[in-house]
């Protein structure tokens, strides 16, 4: 045994120790023990999402004052509506992360989903929902091909990734043939929904409070499980003052954003994948099963994980959501083009889901970083459009950010290690 051992396991134990005490002083003291827990968790270096939510309020401050119009509903409503398609890519770059692998292709994915809708909707005459379909056929067999090639044959997904960034770029301009663009039918039921289509306030705010009672339902429910095991439960007003502010913050926002044009249909759609990922991660065998994976392959395989599933399914997802995020993208823009998913699509979609807190060494993350990310990264955009400013000024910026985002998760890594967590 070396000298350090000792030293190790004590500090283990400590941290053990003030883990309980959290337990202890959040079912003690309610929400002062609540916020005495969180202290001691940021001093860790368990920041969760509080770098980036600090950082989007500190962006959405500097642009407010910059330019008044910034948080304006209109706007707002525009920067939701903006965000889906590339949040959309972006959820399924959170998950290849959390593997600890990469897909430089969700661009070209994107690009070609694109190309087989307008194609498949004009010159073919398909039914949209034929060419939803065939897009997403092809989305799954790319996922699978880069599956195959990554368990099978051992290739480095940057390498198998970057080969169909190429690869799939030529065939979406194969698809798209001489023209190059192809407009699409503003009239189109596909068209209006990543456009026109806006929920009524009474829905929204019955999602809302959907949102707040499921919220409830899970914390009771998990309070329920913990007493049975025996061990410390959340007291039962932080659960609901956590309600609470959920109910007050997204029913603000869904007032606000009705005294516009409201909540978009698309937005919400976005918001709803979210959700079920975050669900399935987190809440799932196959969720953890990921996690676990992305941490330590060969102790989550000889723990019993199918590691060859866990590969192929993630790399499926991300396709199957460059897919979707291409044909909404497509559909906002109401053409498919030789420069759809080409230029900033992959970049953004990785920046959104590191800038978002998904750790680039895996292991660690959550669908909610391709939300946060992404509003980061269109606040930007937005702000500095009002602002009149272009693509020089946004690409500095947000490579600013994508660093900065970096930089934290490093520095929170290492002090979580020195505190003796994994």
């Amino acid at each position: 045994m070396t000298k350090t051992e000792p030293q190790d396991r004590t500090s283990t134990m400590s941290l053990a120790a003030a883990d309980l005490q959290d337990e202890r002083l959040i079912h003690a003291e309610g929400l002062g023990g609540a916020i005495a827990g969180f202290g001691r968790r940021v001093r860790t270096g368990d920041l969760g999402s509080l770098p980036v939510i600090i950082g989007l309020v500190v962006i959405w401050a500097i642009f407010e004052i910059l330019s008044p119009k910034f948080l304006s509903a209109d706007n707002l409503v525009n920067l939701a509506m903006q965000s889906a398609s590339e949040g959309i890519i972006a959820v399924g770059i959170v998950l290849v992360l959390l593997l600890g692998e990469i897909d430089l292709s969700v661009g070209s994915v994107s690009g070609v989903a694109a190309a087989i809708l307008g194609v498949g909707m004009t010159s073919l005459h398909w039914p949209i929902i034929v060419a939803i379909i065939v897009a997403l056929v092809v989305g799954a067999a790319v996922g699978a091909l880069y599956g195959i090639l990554f368990t099978r044959f051992g290739v480095p997904s940057f390498v198998i990734t970057l080969a169909g960034l190429l690869g799939f770029l030529g065939l979406q301009l194969w698809i798209l043939g001489p023209l190059g663009s192809i407009n699409l039918s503003f009239s189109s039921w596909i068209v209006q929904f990543a456009n026109t289509w806006f929920l009524p306030p009474w829905v929204v705010y019955a999602i809302v409070l959907i949102a707040a009672l499921a919220m409830l339902f899970s914390d009771l429910s998990r309070a329920r499980r913990r007493r049975e095991a025996g061990l410390s439960v959340q007291s039962l007003s932080v659960t609901l003052a956590k309600v609470i502010v959920l109910a007050v913050v997204l029913g603000g926002v869904a007032w606000y954003l009705s005294t516009d044009r409201g909540t978009g249909v698309m937005f919400v759609f976005f918001v709803l994948i979210v959700v079920l990922m975050q669900f399935l991660l987190k809440r799932t065998r196959w969720g953890r099963s990921i996690f676990a994976v992305g941490g330590n392959v060969e102790a989550a395989r000889r723990s019993g994980i199918n590691t060859t599933f866990i590969y192929m399914s993630v790399f499926m997802l991300t396709s199957l959501f460059a897919i979707v995020g291409g044909i909404l993208a497509a559909a906002r823009l109401s053409a498919a083009s030789q420069s759809a998913g080409t230029g900033d699509v992959n970049l953004d979609a990785i920046a959104a889901a590191v800038i978002g807190g998904t750790s680039l060494f895996g292991g660690r993350g959550s669908a909610w970083s391709a939300l946060l990310g992404t509003v980061v990264i269109a606040s930007i955009s937005s702000g500095l459009t009002l602002m009149n400013l272009g693509a020089p000024q946004r690409y500095v910026i947000t490579g600013a950010v994508l660093l900065l985002a970096v930089i934290v998760d490093s520095l929170s890594r290492r002090s979580r290690a020195s505190h003796g967590q994994a």
